[in-house]
């Protein structure tokens, strides 16, 4: 069985961990898996939009497998590399989170730029409950949130719930399990309308935000926005918006 399925539909690329036995918790194979999806998923011309979920309702994933003896191979190594193909993504992505989110699942969903989370959903890090680090939750839970709130999660190890997690902008939606599928969805399409050249630069724009001065990030926007300007796509755009139409995107 596929610890991780990979399905396309149109322009959106569906990526699930499948280990529901384990709550999708995460072992070397799957982790290995998940990359080789996304890896998949970004050299696909034809996908512009991800989705990461997890199977069943209980669990999006609810951590590292401790019963992996591979697991405790060089990990601090593992981790870092890992945490490195999970942010290469250029594209947009979407966690839409059923259930348990903690640990390295929770740095799977932190690695996506928007999260829908069911209202069953909890969130946490409880690696330091183990004496252990975690590793993308350190680097970038003060960045989505306020730092104060971020250290609480680290320091205490304890789970969240959605309408908490929504309340300090961890996730950007909460809806009922039933309609998760249905609200990622709808949001996956709002961002299909939009230029996908232009939302992959944004996204690098955000992402590299954070260290570099303002003379460096408006370079690189500068560099960015003049691939973006000159593309079909733009000349669509604007004459699409002209013509009172629905632009027409080709990635291009």
């Amino acid at each position: 069985m596929d610890t991780v399925i990979f399905e396309k539909k149109g322009r959106v690329g569906y990526i699930t961990l499948n280990r529901p036995e384990k709550l999708n918790t995460v072992n070397r194979r799957l982790a290995q898996e998940l990359l080789l999806r996304l890896e998949e998923f970004e050299r696909d011309e034809e996908l512009w939009v991800g989705v990461i979920t997890g199977t069943g309702e209980r669990s999006f994933s609810a951590g590292v497998d401790l019963t992996d003896a591979a697991n405790i191979v060089e990990p601090e190594k593992w981790e870092a590399n890992y945490v490195r193909g999970l942010t290469a993504v250029s594209k947009p992505l979407v966690a839409a989170v059923n259930g348990y989110c903690l640990g390295i699942g929770l740095t799977i969903a932190l690695a996506c730029d928007l999260r829908i989370a069911s209202e069953n959903a909890f969130f946490g890090t409880p690696d330091q409950k183990l004496n252990t680090v975690d590793c993308y939750a350190s680097l970038a839970l003060a960045s989505l949130i306020p730092k104060a709130l971020a250290m609480e999660i680290l320091f205490t190890g304890e789970m969240i719930p959605a309408g908490e997690a929504y309340r300090i902008g961890l996730v950007n939606r909460v809806v009922p399990l039933e309609d998760l599928a249905a609200a990622t969805d709808r949001y996956v399409e709002k961002i299909l309308n939009n230029g996908p050249l232009a939302l992959r630069a944004c996204k690098i724009l955000v992402n590299r935000s954070k260290a570099l001065s303002t003379e460096d990030g408006l370079l690189l926007f500068e560099s960015l926005a003049a691939r973006v300007l000159s593309s079909e796509d733009t000349k669509e755009g604007i004459t699409a918006f002209l013509e009172k139409r629905s632009p027409q995107w080709t990635g291009r």
